[in-house]
């Protein structure tokens, strides 16, 4: 009977080499989980429930434990490299199949779809046209297509009027002429097919706190004057409510007509020499693809030539009620199982999903100073139990030799 019993020792230890083994293998696997054997004895009864002998039969490899516990976070200099910080796995679609995976080693396809080194596709809530997330999960794809341009249509502009400027003595304006007007200054402006254009602003005083402001777009006028006043304080009166408009431009190279209106309510008009504080516009050309950024919160964007984002997706996290129940695949995947319970996914930070960490990596779980201490123990045990066969093969020489 020792034999037997010696003989699982044996089994059981040659399972924990196998399990270490595995672990020491895999310490620089990206998102790996570290295993642990379970053992349990043996006991032999009768059918009445009383035992059959006093001593233990030996010991059973109960199960393989996969230990998900946090690995160390390591920054790379790719941003669609992806750490889960807290709970969750990545959900990859490999060819139809929906797998989990803790490695976030991720790049771009040639059509797009945001992939693993296995060519697995990563899944994430859609974002519709307006960059709203929708709770439909699919495949991340990365548009590669340019922006659409975005006519100007408006421009909000701040400056400070000098008030001691003279009255210009040559008139009437001409915006070749210095001796025309007092100040000047320039924006881009854009037209609905992306084309730039130069929106040129003159200012010309023509009294105490009086001035009119002429504008050209590529140096064609764009109209009459528009006229600005102050009050004694400096401050904006005309135009009532700050705002003027442009009248109407058609550029050429077959773009819709420009219509611009002006938020000139930050102007003032102080003894201070002329100077711009603010000058925005909402227009943009067509942009070609950047690059990609990720957020804690999983909101992919992509970024475009044109100073522009977009919402692509949000990435998806996975969890379980029972993660070490999950069926290892091998190539860093897992497997739903009766065991793991059923899959929740959610948004990054909400419900118990961790965190998205971008430009990063999630280190495998290992600790290789206690996995070499286990093999130590490992091996130990291995080796007791040889002694016992040993010893029993002694004993039963002994017997046999009895004359």
């Amino acid at each position: 009977m020792s034999f037997r019993t010696a003989i699982s020792g044996i089994r059981a230890a040659t399972a924990d080499l196998t399990t270490i083994g595995n672990n020491v293998a895999n310490a620089n696997t990206t998102g790996f989980k570290a295993s642990r054997t379970e053992f349990s004895d043996v006991f032999a009864t009768s059918s009445t429930g009383v035992s059959a002998t006093a001593a233990g039969q030996g010991v059973n490899t109960a199960r393989v434990a996969q230990q998900f516990t946090q690995g160390n976070i390591t920054f790379t200099d790719n941003n669609l490299d992806l750490a889960v910080s807290g709970n969750g796995f990545f959900v990859m679609d490999d060819d139809g199949a929906q797998v989990y995976s803790r490695d976030g080693a991720l790049g771009i396809d040639r059509n797009g779809f945001v992939v693993n080194a296995n060519g697995q596709k990563l899944k994430a809530f859609s974002a519709d046209s307006t960059g709203n997330i929708t709770g439909q999960l699919t495949t991340l794809q990365i548009s590669t297509a340019n922006t659409s341009p975005s006519a100007t249509t408006t421009v909000n502009f701040g400056a400070n009027l000098d008030s001691q400027e003279a009255v210009p003595g040559v008139t009437p304006f001409d915006a070749n002429n210095n001796a025309t007007f007092n100040s000047t200054t320039a924006t881009t402006v854009y037209d609905s097919l992306g084309g730039s254009h130069l929106l040129q602003l003159y200012f010309v005083k023509t009294g105490s706190g009086t001035w009119n402001l002429h504008s050209t777009i590529d140096g064609t006028s764009t109209g009459a004057a528009q006229a600005l006043a102050f009050n004694t304080a400096g401050g904006l009166t005309t135009p009532a409510g700050g705002t003027l408009t442009i009248p109407s431009f058609t550029p050429a190279g077959g773009g819709a007509a420009l219509n611009i209106t002006m938020d000139v309510s930050e102007m003032t008009q102080y003894g201070a020499a002329f100077g711009v504080n603010r000058v925005t516009q909402d227009g943009y050309t067509t942009g070609r693809l950047a690059g990609v950024d990720i957020d804690a919160s999983g909101n992919v964007f992509a970024r475009y030539t044109n100073g522009q984002a977009k919402t692509q997706g949000q990435v998806a996290l996975a969890n379980f009620a029972n993660p070490q129940g999950l069926r290892s695949l091998g190539r860093n995947n897992w497997a739903e199982s009766f065991e793991a319970g059923s899959v929740l996914v959610s948004a990054p930070g909400t419900a118990s999903a961790g965190t998205i960490q971008a430009g990063a990596l999630e280190d495998s779980n290992i600790d290789l100073s206690e996995q070499l201490v286990k093999l130590i123990v490992a091996q130990r045990n291995f080796q007791a139990n040889t002694q016992v066969i040993q010893a029993e093969d002694q004993a039963n020489q002994a017997i046999i030799n009895i004359r």
